[in-house]
């Protein structure tokens, strides 16, 4: 940049702005990170699609879409006794910040999880990420406050905690899906430190991008440190419903007799990733400065009404007709989809296992569950050989230095097998092998068998 010019590709262009003056957390990398995964994708649609963590399209059906709106009227005129004008009101008018189909969302989550709660305590968002944002957002009081998270963690966590201006301290992951002794360490290190530790981040159920869960016992000491350490747990849980061949566990949520938890949910993976529907319960009981107590869900619906208004009521009705044609219940409603993932999980797994069995210090995860398996290399992974696996090798995967704060290489990478067919993800981890072994031997100047 020269006297207000900046050369792009050769050209001169005036320049309005700089990102100085814009806000900070532009140039984070966790603002840049999703950007960044699609581009690649967009520069080479041959590759095969091994990164993005996008539900299948198998089971995708425009008629659906027509058929739900069709039956969640259907149930505002009958269940609700709403009249033809009220129906339309609904539908189509600006609707309630909380959302319209709160009531259905409690109903699931009573039903599929266990989890009894005041439909008043719902807020259905713009997806997950709303949820997040607002629940951050509305935690962050001061400069003092920090947010735990473990690592590594969703990139879009840490995303929404830089536009709400909250630090994210990471907790180490451990084998039971998150280290308690550090998570309680961290806590006591920040408080010593000045701060104020608000929450913990935590996805218990085939965590994205580790692929870990947490067994029964963690889940229980979890609650009792989050207690201890007068931290509220932020429960994200979009791959729960996708548990395998394996039994479900019992949710934080359900398990949460102190209302310690914020359960953050989506039906991006259940119903539509294009409904664009999530939702957060917050029934933590909240004191205002009059002495009046309300819900934590009635302090989020305020930031939403300053940020997207209310959800859109057609999205939301899709969603409700959905739950409405399946009695509330997603669980049956998504057998297909959780025997596609099971398989992939499978598939993927067979054929890391016959190419890379042999090549020394590789190693992956075997989940029982969700959409992801993370293989370990002995090299730095980063975006750099995320364009050459796409170019030369015609395959796509995520590096997990996007899923760690500050560390751009890590020795590791992310597969995803939700959204492609078995014969593609053999293919796919075929060219990943050759990838892997070339970059072994540019390291050793051995074969790496």
């Amino acid at each position: 940049m020269r006297d207000g010019i900046v050369t792009t590709n050769g050209l001169d262009e005036a320049v309005d702005l700089a990102t100085s003056a814009l806000f900070g957390g532009l140039e984070d990398p966790a603002a840049e990170s999703m950007n960044f995964l699609n581009e690649v994708a967009s520069r080479h649609p041959h590759a095969i699609a091994l990164a993005a963590g996008r539900p299948t399209e198998e089971f995708f059906d425009l008629a659906d879409v027509h058929r739900y709106l069709r039956s969640f009227c259907d149930h505002l005129a009958g269940r609700l006794g709403q009249s033809p004008a009220q129906v339309r009101r609904t539908v189509l008018q600006y609707g309630r910040t909380k959302g319209i189909i709160h009531d259905l969302v409690a109903e699931h989550l009573r039903i599929d999880e266990g989890i009894d709660v005041d439909p008043e305590s719902v807020v259905v968002t713009a997806g997950c990420q709303e949820a997040m944002f607002l629940v951050l957002r509305a935690l962050r009081a001061d400069h003092r406050d920090v947010l735990l998270a473990v690592t590594p963690t969703y990139v879009g966590l840490t995303g929404a905690a830089r536009l709400a201006d909250l630090p994210v301290l990471p907790v180490r992951t451990g084998a039971a899906g998150v280290d308690l002794a550090d998570l309680a360490a961290v806590a006591e290190q920040a408080r010593a430190d000045g701060l104020r530790p608000r929450a913990c981040y935590v996805m218990p159920d085939f965590a994205n991008p580790s692929g870990l869960s947490m067994d029964v016992a963690t889940r229980g000491r979890l609650l009792e440190v989050a207690a201890e350490q007068e931290l509220l747990l932020l429960e994200d849980n979009p791959y729960g419903l996708f548990h395998g061949e394996s039994g479900r566990l019992p949710t934080l949520k359900s398990l949460d007799e102190r209302r310690r938890v914020v359960y953050l949910g989506s039906f991006a993976k259940s119903v539509l990733p294009g409904a664009r529907v999530g939702y957060v319960v917050a029934d933590q009981r909240v004191a205002g400065a009059d002495g009046r107590v309300g819900l934590f869900a009635d302090e989020l619906s305020k930031i939403k009404s300053m940020v997207t208004v209310n959800t859109s009521p057609i999205a939301q009705a899709v969603v409700g007709g959905k739950l409405v044609e399946h009695g509330g219940s997603l669980a049956a409603a998504t057998a297909r989809e959780r025997r596609w993932y099971a398989g992939n999980l499978r598939r993927a797994v067979d054929a890391l296992a016959e190419h890379l069995t042999d090549v020394p210090g590789v190693s992956w995860t075997v989940p029982s569950g969700g959409f992801f398996v993370v293989v370990s290399v002995p090299f730095p992974v980063d975006d750099d050989l995320l364009e050459r696996s796409a170019r030369d090798h015609g395959v796509l995967w995520t590096p997990m230095g996007h899923f760690y704060d500050g560390m751009p290489a890590v020795p590791a990478l992310r597969l995803s097998v939700s959204s492609v067919s078995a014969d593609l993800i053999d293919t796919g981890v075929r060219r990943l092998a050759v990838l892997i072994e070339e970059q072994c031997r540019q390291r050793t100047g051995q074969v790496c068998r």
